[in-house]
């Protein structure tokens, strides 16, 4: 499909040219868009930073200290890099609810469920939803994993200090839902996603027009939207 049209490759009112490698596609953009692979983003966004390119980063499985590493370069070359777990308006809105009801319960737990092409895990989203989480309040663990008895993995993976669980099975798609208990009742707030990609365009094209209005790198989709 190397250098046709995507409407000549998938039948779509686009005249975008399919490139085959990032050096050919940042010769001409502005803004270097990256949802690819886990195995492959660090680099790509690295390339196109060498270029000189501002990026946004709709791929998952960066760690923190990739994203510190990414910031750094990007303030070295006064560069816009902009971030984001999940790029769907209703999925910021959950986290931003959830930094809310954090602020009064300190028990909670996230689950994520994703297909199982999905390699990593946790996913992007519940990362970012965790650590905006630990900025309100520190998720309380009464019962230690390493004193649990039985398969320790039962209780989870933990992230930024709070336990969280990925499903990963087939009819499933994209979504999370953060679970906060208090003695004698719970609170539940839960995303889906279908199958389609229509959730993840306007944030993303939003994540585009804003990237270039500022230096360094931000995170999370609330940060260029009024909320």
């Amino acid at each position: 499909m190397k250098g046709k049209s995507i409407r000549e490759a998938l039948n779509l009112a686009s005249d975008v040219l399919i490139k085959g490698e990032v050096a050919e596609a940042l010769a001409d953009c502005e803004v270097f868009v990256d949802y690819t692979s886990p195995l492959a983003v660090k680099k790509n966004v690295k390339e196109a930073m060498s270029h000189l390119r501002s990026v946004v980063i709709g791929t998952s499985g960066l760690t923190d200290t990739d994203l510190e590493e990414i910031g750094i370069e990007a303030e070295d070359r006064k560069l816009g890099v902009f971030i984001a777990g999940n790029f769907a308006l209703t999925a910021v809105l959950l986290q931003e609810c959830a930094r809310l009801v954090a602020k009064y319960v300190k028990h909670y737990e996230v689950i994520d469920y994703a297909p199982p092409s999905k390699i990593d895990a946790p996913s992007g989203t519940a990362r970012e939803t965790l650590r905006k989480l630990r900025e309100v309040q520190q998720a309380q663990v009464d019962m230690p994993v390493s004193s649990t008895y039985g398969v320790k993995e039962c209780r989870g993976g933990n992230v930024h200090g709070a336990q969280v669980h990925s499903v990963r099975l087939p009819s499933f798609h994209f979504g999370f839902e953060v679970i906060f208990g208090a003695p004698h009742e719970r609170l539940i707030l839960k995303h889906e996603a279908g199958s389609s990609a229509a959730p993840y365009v306007g944030g993303t094209l939003l994540a585009i027009e804003k990237v270039k209005t500022f230096k360094g790198l931000r995170r999370g989709l609330q940060t260029v939207l009024e909320i």
